[in-house]
């Protein structure tokens, strides 16, 4: 019975001690408390002034300690610093709404809080200062006015058939309307310093060698400059490769490249002039048995200049190695000799003779009637090739139309073609009445050549 009551003591005890407890540590909290009606919190900052455990009423003079001391410093790129003080620019306190702001900021009763948290504030225009004298200020620093150099993208080189990269430069350039407005963020919150670097107030290159547009140029310049085209004319080639290639190559402010047209089609230009033969002078074995020099007409191989470029640039950008020829707007026979090979029309004006050879075979020839020369319709002469051949024409001209059977022309609207209104060939009836620039042809001879013939066969007109 005796220890029960002792446990009823003892208990009633520890209520006792504990409700004491809990009365004591509010009572202190709340004696706290009332010291932080007047006080900062624990860790507290405001415009970047340590204002900790500080009274209300002594924030005036900590403001005026701090400005009569206070400078922004400037840590620029190489290691270099400058500082911009506050009594440059007549930085001054600003006493106006302070205190209300300042009061309302924290509730006295959450002081805890502060014991393990940081507690920055910002009050604008906390701090007045003379705009203009910031602005001189601004204007007279090193990293503005001194010697600038500009940054540059990354950039490539190309060495040994490839490329590679050559690294950006980020320079000294300022941005100075982000400069201007990160300055004076920093003075109003009375920051003590400003890393340009970090606040990126300096004008960077776009691409680095980190950048991701950087690897894709990269590998696209290399499939560019791996390009082999190997142009090949019969016993003779042309190869284009990197070395030529990365000339042509254009790489702008955003990684872009680009091949110039105008030196592609410069370099096909340059293949035509040495290998089209539209017009050369040929030696030609006449069936006479003379040889005769054939100068002009319009037989040869021509590349299509405009075709072959754009097949050169898709080429390229592919990355291809290949052998090809051109893309040609005609070819000849062959690239030997005289280009005419064994099958081909063969007239005299001369001698007003048509010969017909196939495989260096003959296959017909004839008396003919060329054009009139005394008219102005002398037939044209040179190295031609039939461009069609069509059944049933009706050829049509100033105050003439006939209508023929086999028509093959040669230039333009002139051509084989048979004459049925005539009864004679050769001679030289073409000088009085010949054709207004066609070769006219018997029947039977124009019939054979058109059943033989094919597009393309040339044609050789000349005189003795």
């Amino acid at each position: 019975m005796k220890q029960v009551k002792i446990l009823m003591i003892s208990k009633r005890k520890i209520k006792r001690n504990l409700l004491i407890f809990i009365i004591s540590t509010i009572a202190i909290y709340l004696l706290c408390s009332l010291y932080f009606f007047n006080h900062f919190y624990y860790h507290t900052e405001i415009n970047g002034i340590n204002v900790s455990l500080k009274s209300h009423e002594d924030i005036s003079g900590i403001i005026g300690r701090f400005l009569e001391d206070y400078e922004l410093q400037l840590l620029e790129r190489k290691g270099e610093t400058e500082v911009i003080r506050g009594q440059d620019i007549e930085m001054q306190y600003n006493k106006s709404n302070t205190m209300l702001q300042v009061k309302h900021m924290q509730n006295p009763f959450l002081w805890i809080g502060s014991l393990f948290k940081s507690a920055p504030y910002y009050i604008e225009d906390l701090y007045d200062y003379d705009k203009s004298l910031l602005d001189s200020r601004i204007n007279s620093l090193k990293c503005l006015s001194g010697e600038i150099t500009e940054p540059r993208n990354v950039d490539f080189k190309y060495s040994d058939g490839s490329y590679e990269i050559v690294k950006e430069i980020y320079g000294n350039k300022i941005n100075k309307t982000h400069f201007v407005k990160v300055i004076n963020k920093y003075i109003s919150e009375g920051r003590p310093s400003l890393d340009l670097n970090k606040m990126q107030c300096y004008e960077d290159p776009k691409y680095t060698t980190s950048s991701e547009k950087t690897l894709k140029t990269k590998n696209k310049l290399n499939r560019y400059v791996s390009a082999r085209i190997t142009y090949r004319f019969e016993n003779e080639t042309e190869q284009l490769d990197g070395a030529t290639i990365h000339q042509w190559l254009n790489i702008d402010e955003n990684l872009e490249v680009t091949i110039s047209k105008e030196e592609a089609a410069k370099y096909i230009y340059d293949l035509s002039k040495k290998y089209n033969t539209v017009g050369v002078i040929r030696e030609f074995q006449a069936s006479t048995g003379k040889k005769v020099e054939l100068q002009g007409g319009l037989y040869g191989w021509k590349i299509n200049n405009d075709a072959e470029t754009e097949a050169l640039l898709s080429n390229i950008k592919q990355g291809d190695v290949i052998e090809k020829e051109p893309i040609y707007l005609q070819k000849a026979f062959s690239r030997e000799g005289n280009e005419i090979g064994d099958t081909y029309v063969e007239i005299n004006i001369t001698k007003q003779h048509l010969w017909f050879y196939k495989d260096g075979k003959l296959i017909s020839q004839g008396s003919v009637v060329t054009g009139n020369p005394n008219r102005g319709h002398a037939t044209v002469l040179g190295a031609y090739m039939v461009n069609y051949k069509q059944k049933d024409a009706t050829l049509t001209g100033p105050g003439y139309e006939a209508k023929i059977t086999y028509w093959m022309p040669f230039f333009g609207n002139i051509g084989l073609h048979d004459a049925t209104w005539r009864y004679r060939f050769g001679g030289e009836i073409y000088k009085r009445n010949g054709s207004h620039g066609c070769v006219n042809a018997p029947l039977y001879l124009a019939k054979t050549v058109f059943e033989n013939i094919e597009e393309g066969t040339p044609v050789i007109v000349y005189e003795e």
